[in-house]
């Protein structure tokens, strides 16, 4: 099968189709034919060196995390889905390829109506940020502050946040200030004052924040907030550390990924696909992510 991998560190061109083994299905595990896959920041930052927890990067190793396709090969002991059924899910690698092997309860299925670009992006971006506000215990009534809320991960919190009575505050390039008002967040541009802005925003106090953009902003939310165990980064686990605030991993699961899909058929949660590449661009695709303060997902079609 093609893959889009790399064989040393460095720069998005590291990334190159290569010609690797279809791997087969084993007990428990389902086949996928993939038709999407989403890209992440995470991505870059396996490309350039760092390895996720609980996983060993291997050359030529193929990135991605999450995916959307058609199963075509079904392991012993599996119920629930067929040869033919479509699906989303997720790995901790691998899925920027032709095909991926995971475990069965790593799948949903896929909504009839939802495109594939959006059903690869839902998956890992998508229990994120359910995670993050979960830990956070954000609920109604609450302010959230959601910095890089624009983002793939930050415009399910935001929407989720909102889905569960918050009013939430989102941190944003300027350029991006409209689309957070579209949905349901008081925009609020970064830079020099931003304390004072979002003090400004919220008199009576920020009562959680969720950080997917490092540096300043997760500066700036140990100023806002006074429970530092309201306070989570997925982008600075150093920085949490030197702060005292929480690091926060996806703790990913068909149940909670269903929870999302079930959102998304009642038009209560959206995608937004800042832009497509076909699986031979996957560089491109590492530079768009890697321009910042993008809007929506970066998505990977494969077939």
């Amino acid at each position: 099968m093609k893959a889009a991998a790399f064989s040393s560190f460095g720069p998005p061109e590291v990334l190159q189709i290569l010609e690797v083994d279809t791997p087969q299905a084993g007990p428990g595990e389902v086949r996928v034919r993939v038709k999407a896959a989403g890209v992440q920041p995470v991505d870059c930052a396996v490309r350039k060196g760092w390895s996720p927890s609980g996983a060993t990067v291997r050359f030529p190793q193929i990135p991605g995390n999450e995916f959307t396709g058609v199963i075509d090969q079904i392991g012993n002991g599996v119920t629930g889905f067929s040869v033919g059924s479509k699906v989303l899910g997720f790995q901790v690698l691998g899925c920027y390829a032709e095909y991926v092997v995971v475990s069965a309860d790593q799948v949903v299925s896929k909504p009839q109506d939802m495109p594939w670009e959006k059903a690869c992006a839902m998956s890992a971006s998508g229990q994120t940020a359910h995670t993050a506000l979960q830990e956070l215990g954000v609920s109604q009534g609450d302010t959230v502050l959601i910095h890089a809320a624009a983002g793939g991960v930050g415009t399910v919190a935001v929407q989720l946040a909102k889905e569960w009575g918050a009013t939430v505050i989102g941190t944003a390039s300027e350029q991006n200030n409209n689309y957070l008002r579209s949905l349901g967040a008081i925009p609020v541009s970064y830079g020099d004052g931003l304390v004072e802005r979002v003090r400004a925003l919220a008199p009576d106090g920020i009562d959680a924040a969720f950080d997917a953009a490092g540096g300043d902003a997760l500066h700036a939310s140990v100023e806002l907030v006074r429970d530092k165990s309201r306070i989570g980064t997925i982008v600075a686990y150093d920085l949490a550390d030197q702060l005292g605030v929480r690091w926060i991993r996806s703790n990913r699961s068909s149940s909670r990924l269903a929870e999302l899909i079930d959102l998304y058929s009642q038009g209560k949660l959206d995608i937004h696909i800042r832009q497509t590449f076909p699986l031979n661009q996957a560089a491109e695709a590492h530079r768009e992510i890697e321009t910042g303060h993008g809007r929506g997902k970066v998505v990977l079609m494969v077939k």
